[in-house]
């Protein structure tokens, strides 16, 4: 008997290393919003040497981008939009953010602190008795800022804030 209690519930729980937190599934039978995605008609350019070289992974000519579009439309340089770098407006920000230093590595290391916050958090979040949960709340709980609490804070200091949170829906 305990034998079949202890099978039962280890079905219930998802592999070791899968730790999915969120249950993005659409069990609804409408179209999912983002599986159609109408691009632009092909064409055949005048200059085949004026293509671009392709860059696996990124945008192409194809793809839909409104916002180049309509700067386009209204006589602007589209190329502008992506320009590298940090704007000029942002600059100041940018140098006061780094002025202790920037880690290059930023990313790969917050990936791996997540990871390790994750496997810690989620120790029995693993367990599914009837179906599947969304339990990224559960865990990020403790995470989490509350915007009112922060609104409060804020206006005690007296810093102003022209706009609150919206409220919460129950």
């Amino acid at each position: 008997m305990i034998l079949v209690a202890v099978l039962a519930l280890s079905a219930c729980s998802r592999p070791q290393g899968d730790l999915q937190l969120r249950d993005l599934r659409n069990f609804g039978a409408g179209p999912d919003e983002f599986s159609v995605l109408p691009a632009k008609p092909l064409e055949m350019p005048a200059d085949l040497a004026s293509l671009p070289t392709p860059t696996p992974g990124e945008t192409n000519l194809t793809d839909q981008n409104p916002r180049a579009d309509a700067v386009a439309a209204l006589g602007g340089r589209p190329a502008a939009l992506a320009a590298p770098g940090v704007a000029a407006s942002d600059s100041a920000l940018v140098q006061h953010v780094a002025r202790n230093g920037v880690s290059s590595d930023i990313r790969m290391t917050l990936a791996a602190e997540d990871d390790a916050f994750q496997r810690n958090r989620s120790r029995f979040t693993k367990f599914r008795l009837f179906r599947d949960v969304d339990r990224y709340h559960e865990v990020y709980s403790s995470e989490m800022t509350d915007p009112y609490a922060e609104l409060r804070r804020f206006r005690r200091l007296g810093v102003a804030t022209p706009s609150a949170p919206p409220p919460e829906r129950r």
